[in-house]
């Protein structure tokens, strides 16, 4: 009997020598490589100005004071960082029930913007705009009443309200020299009301608005709210960051956000919301998409490159690229240090 052999190959089966050589593996990115420029770096900037402190949930990350933001941005500034996004840490100043502190002029986040504008004046300053760091109750809008014993221990929120105070400190930071204010609290009419204020104000030509559109409640915020000092003092957020499931109501925030004016739209987290930014790319085709791996995804990679899982820089190579290839033209995350380096090479 004779032996059975498989026919030939079709030459359209073949595809293996288009990835054979690294260059050309590259190549098969069809023209969506990771670049530098689409990096934002999240830093956390603390209200003591001479502060390095070491945050234990986030492998590498620091608290800064503005007194060492110089010494330690320049060198990564000359290596081709092109973009930060500023968070406030007020350890020391006084928390109230409106978030008073966020646009005070003495908040971190004001005085970084002054003093980075000035070092630096080419690197792009993104702020974050939020009250859960300057709220004495740790949510990230005004309360119109605390949750009643024994039913639901979630905040009401005042939305409206919420709206126009989160706008008023979103044109503050603008004043103080942000090229780009991000609202993350997840208010229903924010993006609309930061936009006519920055308009009123006449900023609106000079400070982009980059929207948390699809920002999801997560598991995975756990590190930041420790670096920031955030979390809740009662309740959760889940009755304003939407439902892990609820694709179609991600949807409609990023289609109601484009259209209250957002410059960019935003998903948070990336990594279990691949879907999300590509639907983001999808239904808002002429926006940016951008999207935030968040400090649980970060932590993450490091743990399992730390258990010798993988390889640190393969792991965050391959989960970064896939934010890239769902759709994401610009990504949050906190290896963006080691990208300068590793883009490099």
């Amino acid at each position: 009997m004779s032996q059975f052999q498989a026919p030939p190959l079709d030459v359209s089966s073949v595809l293996h020598g288009g990835i054979h050589h690294p260059t050309l593996r590259k190549w098969q990115a069809n023209g969506r490589n990771l670049t530098k420029s689409m990096l934002i770096y999240p830093i956390f900037i603390s209200d003591d100005p001479d502060a390095e402190q070491e945050i234990a949930t986030l492998p590498g990350q620091k608290r800064w004071g503005i007194n060492k933001l110089e010494g330690f941005l320049g060198p990564l500034i000359a290596k081709g960082l092109k973009s930060v996004i500023l968070f406030g840490v007020p350890m020391q100043m006084e928390k109230d029930d409106r978030g008073s502190a966020a646009d005070d002029p003495k908040t971190p986040v004001i005085q970084a913007l002054h003093l980075l504008a000035k070092l630096f004046p080419q690197l792009m300053l993104c702020v974050d705009v939020c009250l859960c760091e300057y709220t004495s109750h740790g949510h990230c809008g005004i309360l119109s009443s605390l949750p009643n014993p024994g039913h639901s221990n979630q905040p009401t929120i005042e939305m409206e309200t919420s709206a126009q105070r989160i706008a008023e400190v979103a044109i503050a930071y603008a004043k103080a020299g942000a090229h780009c204010v991000a609202p993350s609290d997840m208010m229903d009419g924010r993006i609309r009301a930061i936009k006519l204020g920055l308009m009123h104000a006449g900023l609106a030509n000079r400070c982009a608005l980059m929207s948390y559109s699809a920002k999801f409640a997560s598991g995975l915020y756990g590190p930041f709210r420790d670096a920031a000092g955030s979390a809740p003092s009662f309740g959760n957020r889940k009755c304003y960051q939407l439902p892990p499931n609820a694709r179609s109501i991600a949807r409609r925030a990023i289609q109601r956000d484009a259209a209250e004016g957002a410059d960019i739209l935003m998903v948070k987290p990336a990594l279990p919301y691949l879907d999300i930014i590509s639907d983001a790319a999808q239904y808002a085709p002429d926006h940016p998409t951008a999207c935030y791996q968040v400090s649980g995804e970060y932590a993450m990679v490091y743990a399992g490159a730390e258990k010798g899982i993988y390889d640190l820089k393969e792991m965050a190579f391959e989960t970064t690229e896939s934010m890239v290839r769902a759709g994401a033209s610009i990504i949050l995350t906190y290896f963006t240090p080691q990208f300068l380096d590793w883009l490099d090479e």
